[in-house]
C-alpha cells in the first residue's frame, strides 16, 4: 500500500513537471528567440574605385538591453523586462536609446585584411514602427566603406552581439561567400572578387547544426507538433509511421521551397503551421487510436512545415556549389532534432505512463489540451498581428 501510494505521488510529480514545462514555453514566440543577425556586404564600384555597403539586420532592442548571448531566449535573461520596454518604444525614442547607450557601434565590427582594418561609416539606422510586440522587430543598420584596396578579408564583430550570418555579394550582385559566424569568432578568409568554395565536411557540419538548432531549442512549434503525434500512441510502430510520413512530406517541400519552385509567403505558412499543431492536439482529445485519415492529414501538414523550413534556409542562404549537400545536411539536422524530441518524450512519458489504464485521460488529453491552446494562440497571433 505504501509503495503504491508513493509510486502514485511520484507519477503525479513527473506529470506536474511536464505540465509546467509546457506552460513555461507558451511564452516563447518570435519576439523572444535570439536568432542570428544577417550581414550583407555588397561590393560596388564608383569611378573605378572599389567600395562596399554593409547592411546588418539585427535585434536592436536585445543589443541595447545587453541580453547575454548565452541565452537562446530573451525570457531567460534578467534584463527581459527592459527588453520588453524597448520593444514598445517608437523608432525615434529607440534610436535615441541606441545613440546614448551604444557608443561607437562601428568599432564593434571589424573587416580586417592582412595589412589594415576597413573604416566603416554609419549612414543609416532604419527602425520599423511599433507593431505586434510579440513579433521581433528587425532593425537595419547600414555602413558605407570607401576605397577598398585589398581583396581578402576576415569579418568579426563583438562577441556580446551574438552570432551572425555573413553574405558577400559581388559587384554584379552574385553571391561569393556565406558563413554562419558564432558569437566571438572570426570568419574564415573570403574574397570580395572571387567566389570561395566551402569544403564539403564544413558545409555538412554547419547546415546539420543549423537544422538541429531549428528544432532544439528554437523550433517550439515543430516540437509541439511532434509531441502531439507522440501523445496519442507512444508505441513504436504507429509513432514511426506518423513521423516517417511527416518527414517525407516536409523533405519534399523543403527541397521545392529552397529551389524556389514553390514560394508561399511566411505570413501564410506560419499561421497554418500553428493551426496544424492545434488540429492534431484537438484530434487527440476525441480518439484513442490513429484514424485512417490521420496519415493523410499529417502528410499535408508536413508539406506546410517543410515550406517553413525552406523559409529559414532561404533567409540564411545556401552555398550554390554545395546546394544539395546543404539541403540534405539541414534536413538531417532537423531529423536529429525530431528524434531527440521523441527520445526525450519516450523517457519522460512512455516509460512511466504508457501502460497505465489512465494514460489517455491523465496524460494524452490534458497535455494535448495545453498544446491545442498554444497552437490556437499562435494561430491568432500570427494571423492578425
Amino acid at each position: 500500500m505504501i509503495t503504491n501510494k508513493y509510486r502514485t505521488c511520484f507519477n503525479k510529480l513527473i506529470f506536474f513537471k511536464i505540465f509546467i514545462f509546457i506552460l513555461f514555453f507558451i511564452k516563447s514566440s518570435y519576439a523572444h528567440e535570439l536568432r542570428p543577425a544577417i550581414a550583407n556586404l555588397n561590393i560596388y564600384e564608383e569611378d573605378n574605385i572599389t567600395n562596399a555597403n554593409l547592411s546588418i539586420q539585427l535585434n536592436l532592442e536585445a543589443i541595447i538591453a545587453g541580453i547575454e548571448t548565452k541565452h537562446s531566449n530573451t525570457e531567460d535573461s534578467e534584463k527581459s523586462e527592459e527588453y520588453k520596454d524597448l520593444r514598445r518604444m517608437s523608432p525615434v525614442i529607440l534610436l535615441n536609446q541606441f545613440n546614448s547607450k551604444i557608443k561607437n557601434f562601428g568599432n564593434k565590427i571589424n573587416l580586417t585584411s592582412n595589412i589594415s582594418n576597413l573604416k566603416l561609416t554609419l549612414i543609416s539606422v532604419v527602425i520599423p514602427e511599433v507593431g505586434n510586440t510579440d513579433i521581433i522587430r528587425d532593425t537595419i543598420v547600414t555602413f558605407d566603406i570607401q576605397n577598398i584596396k585589398e581583396e581578402r578579408f576576415k569579418f568579426y564583430w563583438d562577441k556580446n552581439l551574438g552570432s551572425i550570418i555573413l553574405r558577400i555579394n559581388s559587384i554584379h550582385n552574385k553571391p561569393l561567400y556565406t558563413e554562419l559566424i558564432e558569437g566571438g569568432k572570426q570568419s574564415k578568409w573570403f574574397s570580395i572578387k572571387n567566389k570561395i568554395e566551402v569544403g564539403l565536411f564544413q558545409n555538412v557540419k554547419e547546415y546539420s547544426l543549423l537544422g538541429f538548432k531549428h528544432i532544439i531549442p528554437k523550433g517550439l512549434d515543430h516540437i509541439l507538433f511532434v509531441l502531439a503525434l507522440f501523445l496519442l500512441s507512444p508505441k513504436l510502430r504507429p509513432l514511426v509511421l506518423q513521423v516517417s510520413i511527416f518527414t517525407l512530406a516536409h523533405t519534399i517541400t523543403l527541397f521545392l521551397g529552397a529551389l524556389k519552385i514553390i514560394t508561399i509567403p511566411a505570413i501564410i505558412i506560419e499561421p497554418i503551421i500553428a493551426l496544424s499543431i492545434c488540429f492534431i492536439a484537438i484530434e487527440n482529445l476525441f480518439t484513442e487510436s490513429i484514424r485512417r485519415t490521420r496519415p493523410y492529414i499529417i502528410f499535408i501538414f508536413g508539406l506546410l512545415h517543410g515550406l517553413g523550413f525552406a523559409g529559414v534556409l532561404n533567409e540564411i542562404g545556401i552555398s550554390t556549389n554545395l546546394f544539395i549537400s546543404s539541403l540534405i545536411s539541414f534536413n538531417v539536422g532537423v531529423e536529429l532534432g525530431q528524434i531527440s524530441v521523441i527520445i526525450l518524450s519516450y523517457i519522460l512519458i512512455a516509460l512511466l505512463f504508457q501502460k497505465k489504464s489512465w494514460y489517455q485521460n491523465r496524460v494524452t488529453k490534458p497535455i494535448s489540451m495545453i498544446i491545442a491552446f498554444i497552437g490556437f494562440y499562435w494561430f491568432i497571433q500570427r494571423l492578425f498581428f
